[in-house]
């Protein structure tokens, strides 16, 4: 059986979407004249800060954080505490940096903002992975991100343990109710057909169909797609598609799932669950730079 999904490969420190976020993000913070207020009270004054998390987190984005401290002030000192991806207790420090007071706060929000978010995405998303670790069910993130930020952000899933779902409408197929409404207005149009000519335009490329009810996954199966997102549909029925699938494709589960009903979707057997809300809605984490007394 074809389809399995393995995690897509990030090198942030050398991707140059990275570098333009982060030009960017300091130039909206910066402006044309700079951190004023830190100017005019600290000039020529040195300092010594860690970066600390107030709560126990996942963490993710601390390399990035380093970079724009760096790139505030490529004098700065930067040290690595931790690393992404290896939980931290509360009061953990995640950077230590050193030398200009004008360079360090110049930098502090917009390092902050990154690894904020990205540690939140990454410790919510630990949150799910644990509640079906020992079931073998791969979390997938979804296309619902920050504009701009999606690489950032599934980089982030990565470092919770989840699987990363397609990157963009390039780089896998996904045949979704708006796209049949539309195939079907053509007569003679199946749903086996749908797959068959995605599979000829796209060949090579993952092939996914939503499906909404046991006879749209019966209807399917005559093309054997890779994968059939079983969206919205109850524990009953997603139990009856995942037998229908046995050994033909693999099954993801979609719609609405929570912390609260995700080991019950789980035990239905499917292979995977996606969770828009891993980078839709997530609290950033509490941390902060603290000047050691």
């Amino acid at each position: 059986m074809s389809g399995q999904r393995t995690h897509i490969a990030f090198d942030l420190a050398h991707h140059p979407r990275t570098r333009d976020l982060i030009r960017m993000a300091l130039e909206e913070d910066l402006g044309d004249a700079g951190d004023v207020t830190s100017a005019a009270l600290l000039p020529g004054a040195n300092t010594t800060v860690h970066m600390v998390t107030r709560e126990s987190c996942v963490p993710a984005g601390i390399g990035l954080a380093a970079m724009v401290f760096r790139a505030v002030d490529p004098s700065l000192e930067v040290e690595r505490l931790a690393e992404d991806g290896r939980p931290v207790e509360a009061g953990a420090d995640l950077l230590r940096i050193s030398g200009s007071a004008l360079g360090v706060l110049s930098a502090e929000r917009t390092a902050l903002n990154f690894v904020q978010r990205l540690s939140g995405i990454a410790t919510l998303t630990r949150q799910y992975v644990d509640v079906v670790e020992d079931l073998g069910t791969q979390i997938l993130d979804t296309r619902k991100t920050t504009p701009g930020w999606r690489l950032l952000e599934k980089y982030a899933v990565h470092c919770g343990g989840g699987v990363n779902h397609r990157c963009g409408l390039y780089d896998q197929v996904l045949i979704k109710d708006n796209h049949l409404a539309h195939w079907r207005r053509h007569e003679g149009n199946t749903l086996a057909g749908a797959v068959e000519a995605a599979r000829a335009f796209a060949p090579g490329l993952l092939v996914e169909v939503e499906a909404d009810t046991l006879p749209q996954v019966k209807r399917l199966l005559e093309a054997r797609p890779d994968w059939i997102l079983l969206d919205n549909m109850t524990f009953f029925e997603l139990e009856a598609a995942v037998e229908l699938c046995r050994g033909l494709c693999r099954t993801e589960a979609s719609g609405g799932i929570t912390l609260e009903t995700l080991r019950g979707v789980a035990e239905t057997g499917v292979d995977a669950i996606s969770v828009g809300a891993l980078t839709h809605s997530v609290p950033a984490v509490d941390i902060a730079l603290d000047t050691p007394a």
